[in-house]
């Protein structure tokens, strides 16, 4: 399929994502089906190889002076660098080692490659932030003076905009690394420590040797999505390796028009969900000319609330409607109460660890299971309010 969308005039071009599910899969090379639970375990196993790689490499270039050269965009040569993360990781020499005995695609390692790539450029502006507190650092670090609020304005990356309160959380940060050690850090790579790497699978960096997706020629609300996936969690050799086609539901905010992307794979609680991306042909926007404007404002008490106005020939401001909002008082209600009680269950299970100490027979031990157990379907409860809230 082509992923070059035809625009007619007036029009342009706009890449959206919708989220999917993928439900099922079958195995082409035995044609098993393979069921939600099945498919998650072997898209979870591709998926902690990929992030095994991306740990490793950063790791190995998770340093100051390896963030400037790749934030440059430019390699030793003077040439510019690609925009793809990969890509620049590999014009840079920085390839990920694969384990022994561990036999993956040069289309794994990309995928470990982008999302290195990627979380090396985001660490560019925290460093550079740091770096700017460290240099100006404040002889009373809870209370600085205007010139030192100047100065480390000026040597922070776009610190004249920047909020006071992400200068004044960065600052305790370093006041509690030299709490504790004594000193300053030297950068941001000694006081953090390596960041999480997200299991999930960057179909966006392979080509056709690791993953297709086409749109059902007959119901353009359908696509059949195929990649290759290990049968085991320690692929030895290639025969290790299977084509999987999973069909995928699109979205109906998906134009039947637009062209699909490669998505991004993620699992959780035994399913596969899938970031698709996708473009489509907006009409092209107009400098001047506008007679309708629409407001969106947000608050404590009412979360959105949103109007539209229409400017008349005579100069005259109208609205459209009675506008709307979305209040959300009902589920932030319960997310405070939720909240509340998962801190009551954590400081009830603190103390029984207390009294339990290294005795695995003492009589609260069953008790204390039995407060893991809560404490973690508070929490999935949480969690699924936060994402039906979003």
């Amino acid at each position: 399929m082509s992923r070059k969308l035809p625009l007619a005039e007036g029009e342009t071009s706009r890449t959206a994502c919708a989220r999917g599910l993928l439900r099922t899969g079958v195995d082409e090379k035995t044609g098993e089906v393979l069921p939600a639970a099945v498919l998650a375990k072997r898209v979870s196993w591709a998926a902690d190889l990929v992030s095994g790689l991306a740990a490793s490499l950063l790791a190995a270039h998770g340093n100051t002076v390896d963030v400037d050269v790749l934030a440059s965009g430019e390699d030793a040569g003077g040439r510019k660098l690609p925009s793809n993360a990969w890509m620049a990781l590999r014009r840079l020499g920085w390839m990920a080692t694969v384990p022994d005995g561990i036999r993956v695609n040069d289309r794994i390692v990309r995928m470990a490659q982008e999302q290195a790539g990627r979380t090396l450029r985001s660490a560019k502006w925290r460093a550079d932030l740091t770096a700017a507190v460290i240099a100006t650092w404040p002889l009373d670090p809870a209370r600085r003076t205007t010139q030192e609020w100047d100065a480390v304005r000026a040597a922070a990356p776009g610190g004249k905009y920047l909020p006071s309160s992400v200068i004044k959380g960065r600052t305790r940060q370093i006041a509690a690394f030299a709490c504790r050690h004594g000193r300053l850090p030297v950068d941001v790579f000694e006081m953090e420590a390596a960041p999480r790497i997200t299991r999930m699978l960057l179909l966006a960096a392979c080509d056709g040797q690791q993953a297709t997706l086409e749109r059902h020629e007959s119901d353009p609300g359908r696509a059949l999505l195929r990649l290759q996936l290990p049968t085991r969690p320690d692929p030895r050799s290639y025969q290790d390796w299977t084509w999987v086609s999973c069909p995928v539901l699109l979205p109906p905010t998906v134009p039947a028009s637009a062209v699909l992307h490669l998505p991004t794979l993620r699992t959780g609680q035994g399913r596969v969900h899938a970031d698709l991306a996708y473009t489509h042909a907006v009409p092209q926007a107009a400098r001047t000319g506008h007679t309708v404007a629409l407001g969106v404002d947000w608050g404590l008490n009412t979360l959105l609330s949103a109007g539209a106005a229409r400017l008349h020939n005579d100069g005259r401001i109208t609205a459209l409607g009675a506008g709307g909002m979305f209040r959300a008082a009902g589920v932030l209600a319960k997310q405070h109460r939720l909240r509340r009680h998962s801190e009551y269950l954590h400081a009830k299970a603190d103390r029984y660890q207390r009294l339990i100490g290294q005795d695995g027979h003492h009589a609260l031990t069953g008790r204390h299971a039995f407060l893991d157990g809560e404490i973690s379907a508070v929490s999935a409860r949480r969690s699924n309010r936060n994402s039906a809230l979003a």
